[in-house]
């Protein structure tokens, strides 16, 4: 009997994404091995930190590297570094803002849950834009001798009107503020592991524990050197604002195996493999009646992979699109879609492992039957 037997929870298929309240995504073996390994033994945190931060940086082409605990912490250390550096009084006041810059700037359309965060650290957000569209101007007036940074969150936020990321860049350069990119689920392409930071972002933020595979509690903040000191010294072990994120051992030797092997992944083999699942999801379900299966590109996160866009047609499949999902959450296993709309899901084959699009097929032909 599994643990999870044990504790009468049901194990899930995940065509949805990869979501945190889903655990995020799976450890492969490697990284499983590697936790393992560094499990068995004492070390100190801070030498190892900075042994594996120097080698995430050189992997990823940038100037220095943290291992955080989750993108979300990123946001507060990256916000705390931003304000503070490496300066120990400063460090110590958080996040009491007397005498330090004290704002943020984010578009109004990349508002969202995840910037609790950054105003954790007792920052005012500084809006710029109206939520549809941002100009250059804005962003020029926005700043001032109190801006500490500017936030930018890449992906499903990030619209057609949004101020581009380079421009953002250079506008900020111009007032030497830096900009810190949330990139937390923004892999695929691996090249966005130092492609924000070549660009000219102070930092990028990602989540360890979703396409890269690692440890669910873990993040990886790469870019400046100053920064990422900064950073260091606002976190665990520290006695500072983040010495509630804790990183363990465990954690940071899992992302540096889970890194490692991303890099050396196939990934044009992986886009290959996604595109004939959905291909083949697609051809197979745009045969029942009432239904209809298309490519949808990217997916939920702006990732360069495909999903598949299902839809039941009111009055012409037999079970609505709300009985097909209880349906497939029921069955045995659990499978977990994404909703589309008020009629339709996706399905997204980056979560699976080979074998789980077959049965997630089956089962999705058996619930749409009267």
């Amino acid at each position: 009997m599994s643990i999870y037997e044990e504790l009468g929870i049901r194990p899930l298929i995940n065509a949805n994404a990869t979501l945190t309240r889903l655990g995020g995504s799976r450890m492969p073996p490697e990284v499983v091995e590697a936790m393992v390994e560094a499990s068995r033994c004492f070390v100190d945190l801070d030498e190892l930190q900075r042994r594996i931060g120097a080698r995430l940086a050189e992997l990823t082409r940038n100037e220095a590297a943290y291992v955080c605990s989750g993108a979300a912490a990123g946001l507060t250390l990256a916000t705390a570094a931003c304000l503070t550096a490496a300066n120990h009084d400063a460090i110590s006041q958080l996040p009491d803002l007397a005498g330090l810059r004290n704002e943020v700037i984010i578009h109004r359309s990349h508002r969202n849950g995840y910037d609790h965060a950054i105003r954790q650290a007792g920052v005012r957000v500084v809006e710029i834009g109206d939520g549809k569209e941002t100009t250059a101007i804005e962003l020029e007036h926005a700043i001032g001798e109190q801006t500490a940074a500017i936030f930018w969150f890449q992906g499903a936020m990030t619209g057609p009107d949004s101020l581009p990321l380079d421009e953002v860049i250079a506008v900020a350069g111009r007032s030497d503020v830096p900009v810190i990119v949330d990139a937390a689920a923004q892999l695929p392409p691996v090249s966005n592991l130092w492609s924000c930071t070549e660009m000219g972002a102070a930092l990028a933020i990602f989540s360890g524990g979703k396409d890269l595979r690692g440890p669910q509690s873990s993040g990886l903040i790469v870019g400046r050197r100053e920064l990422i000191e900064g950073c260091a010294r606002n976190g665990n072990p520290n006695h500072s604002i983040g010495r509630p994120m804790k990183v363990g051992k465990e954690e940071m030797v899992g992302l540096l195996a889970a890194v490692e092997r991303y890099l050396r992944l196939d990934h044009q083999a992986r886009t290959i493999w996604c595109e004939e699942v959905v291909s083949n999801w697609n051809s197979a379900l745009s045969r029942l009646p009432g239904v209809s299966a298309r490519r949808d590109f990217p997916n939920e996160a702006g990732q360069p992979l495909p999903r598949s866009l299902v839809t039941f047609e009111p009055g012409e499949c037999p079970v609505s699109r709300s009985e097909v999902i209880a349906r497939l959450a029921d069955g045995d296993p659990s499978i977990v879609v994404a909703t589309a709309g008020p009629d339709s899901i996706f399905l997204n084959p980056m979560t699976l492992d080979p074998g789980e699009e077959r049965i997630i097929l089956d089962h999705l032909v058996a619930a749409v039957r009267p």
